[in-house]
């Protein structure tokens, strides 16, 4: 309205005002042109030149952010070792491992992370990582530990000595009475144990025990049965009480025979 009023009123007056604005918006955009601006930062395409805010308002990101996926820690003592762990926990991964080859790495990530190959702030973060690792490496290599573990990340924490009446009871089902018989069995045949000839025969079945139970659990965790495998888990904790009651003879199980001698 107000242009078409100027432009009948005095068309060289209109002409002359938009010359200048041009060449006002034209020494605006020279001005700026050669302005220099921090490396790290990445530029957009700029917005509609406007008089008053410089011509020129541009958009802005860091490039040095890094990316979610490179700022994502590891989340489980799986993620720690993914030469030897390539499928993760359970159930994309198996319930068993390959010792030797979980050795390997966690060798190779503690000469990465031990403290004294840094300083200063860095030797924290050192001796933090290599805490972790430690902890991560002996909780997997552990069968029971890597029960419980998985049964924790799935939020079913279970206490080092809970017994099958404590988790019989937690899922609503009866004590498994076989059980706690064959337990009773195999303790009493330890404590009469004469000879260690029958103490290595002992072991070995109570072996063919823990692994039948491992064999389980990966069953069960690849199948999502979180409660049969806080059961079985419970079962395993048994078998391993027993190994070490068979380990324990061993070390004083000549001197029980000399004493009944």
């Amino acid at each position: 309205m107000l242009e078409s009023k100027m432009s009948k009123a005095n068309p060289r007056a209109t002409s002359l005002f938009y010359l200048a604005f041009r060449r006002y918006v034209t020494a605006c955009a020279s001005r700026h042109a050669h302005t220099k601006v921090p490396r790290t930062w990445q530029y957009t395409r700029p917005q509609r030149c406007q008089i008053f805010a410089n011509c020129k308002i541009r958009y802005a990101t860091t490039r040095d952010v890094p990316t979610q996926k490179e700022s994502l820690r590891a989340q489980t003592h799986y993620d720690l070792f993914p030469s030897s762990l390539p499928s993760g926990a359970p159930p994309s991964g198996s319930f068993h491992i390959n010792p030797v080859a979980l050795r390997k790495e966690f060798l190779q990530l503690q000469a990465k992370a031990h403290p004294d190959r840094h300083q200063g702030i860095d030797k924290a973060k050192a001796e933090a990582a290599s805490a972790r690792i430690n902890d991560a490496y002996r909780t997997l290599l552990n069968p029971l530990a890597r029960a419980r573990y998985l049964l924790s990340l799935r939020g079913v924490e279970m206490s080092e000595d809970e017994s099958i009446a404590g988790s019989a009871s937690d899922s609503g089902e009866g004590m498994d009475a076989d059980l706690l018989m064959e337990v009773m069995e195999v303790r009493e045949e330890i404590e009469a144990a004469g000879s260690k000839e029958e103490v290595e025969g002992m072991k070995a079945e109570n072996n063919e025990r823990k692994k039948a139970s491992e064999d389980r659990l990966d069953e069960l965790f690849q199948a999502g049965d979180i409660d049969a495998a806080r059961r079985e888990t419970v079962r395993l904790g048994y078998w391993v009480n027993v190994g070490t009651a068979l380990a324990d003879w061993e070390k004083v199980g000549d001197g029980r025979v000399s004493e009944h001698d």
